[in-house]
């Protein structure tokens, strides 16, 4: 027992200077079997193995050889005009061959402060752009509860619903200029068989009902693609919370208030947000309508960006529009996404 102790010593000083050794077998104890004998040396610690930097930017350069093809139209096609865009509207550049243009700083900028017609359109954009937006969601909140109740004939109504979207809208202006038409409109024709008006009325080139006119067919244009995205939010609803919600005696109105409008407020925060801008942004079906008339009374902002470039060829003007109105959109739906996401915390 004593020589075990003096070996396990020995052993210890061994290790204290730095023998990197360790026993396989121990020394023989009468009544506790072997303990210790012959030692070995430790296997040396194996590393993890290097990273490989060829492989990684291989992989790399094949992901941006896969990206290609889909960024090259995004680049030549959005990239490039906006930037160009941004650039001619810090120039004097107007149309024609061989004109040079020049910057001119802040001077598009500072004509258009002052400038009565781009206000006029402004407030004309943003009376159209809150209208047919509020309109469009109001209509395609109630026919996508009306599609999510299970109605018979739902499975025809769906794809009827979708008919307006799919139509580009410059056939959907004139399919629209055909039922305002003064004389051989079917709108004049229906409302004079009923007796509500005597006289033929002319919706388009009227002061006052020229800009409603309009916004009926931006909302029967737009409603289809919000009622798709409200459909959507209203089936991922669960059920379960509707009955439990009926089972507390919650009426249909409170069940909406508490369940329903809950379950879409994001969807409708989102397509909201994105229908506003482009109503805002409407060029095509304004401009087949009316023109931007009678007296500018449907003259928006895009259609008064387009008179300046492509009818007095200020293209440097125009550009100066284009950018001024990019930047409050953008500032409108900052505060207004703030507003809701502050609430929604």
């Amino acid at each position: 027992m004593r020589d075990g102790r003096i070996k396990a010593v020995s052993f210890c000083k061994r290790l204290q200077h730095g023998t990197p050794t360790w026993p396989t077998q121990l020394p023989v104890n009468e009544e506790r079997g072997p303990r210790m004998a012959q030692t070995t040396r430790m296997p040396p610690v194996q590393s993890a193995p290097p990273k490989q930097p060829r492989a990684r930017r291989s992989r790399q350069r094949s992901m941006w050889l896969l990206l290609l093809p889909s960024l090259i139209p995004v680049v030549a096609f959005s990239v490039y005009p906006l930037l160009n865009g941004i650039w001619l509207g810090f120039t004097d550049a107007k149309a024609g061959f061989d004109v040079q243009f020049r910057p001119n700083g802040l001077d598009n900028y500072a004509r258009l402060l002052q400038d009565d017609l781009f206000w006029s359109s402004f407030r004309i954009g943003l009376v159209w752009a809150v209208t047919v937006t509020v309109l469009q969601f109001l209509l395609a909140l109630g026919l996508a509860m009306l599609l999510n109740a299970g109605l018979r004939f739902q499975w025809l109504v769906r794809p009827l619903a979708l008919v307006p979207w799919a139509m580009p809208s410059v056939i959907v202006a004139i399919l629209w200029k055909l039922i305002y038409h003064p004389d051989a409109g079917i709108l004049n024709a229906v409302l004079k068989s009923l007796h509500v008006i005597d006289s033929n009325i002319n919706w388009l080139g009227s002061f006052e009902l020229a800009l409603p006119a309009v916004i009926i067919v931006g909302v029967w244009a737009g409603m289809p693609q919000t009622t798709i995205a409200l459909l959507a939010g209203l089936q991922n609803t669960p059920d379960e919370l509707h009955e439990a919600a009926a089972l507390d005696g919650a009426g249909g109105w409170q069940r909406f208030l508490v369940v329903t409008w809950p379950a879409i407020k994001p969807v409708a925060i989102a397509i909201s947000s994105l229908d506003f801008v482009w109503n805002f942004n409407s060029f095509g079906l304004v401009y087949v309508l009316t023109e931007g008339g009678p007296g500018g009374r449907t003259l928006l902002p895009m259609l008064f960006a387009y008179q300046r470039a492509f009818g007095n060829g200020e293209f440097g003007y125009a550009a100066a529009l284009g950018n001024a109105m990019v930047i409050v959109i953008m500032a409108i739906m900052g505060l207004y996404l703030w507003r809701q996401l502050r609430e929604a915390i």
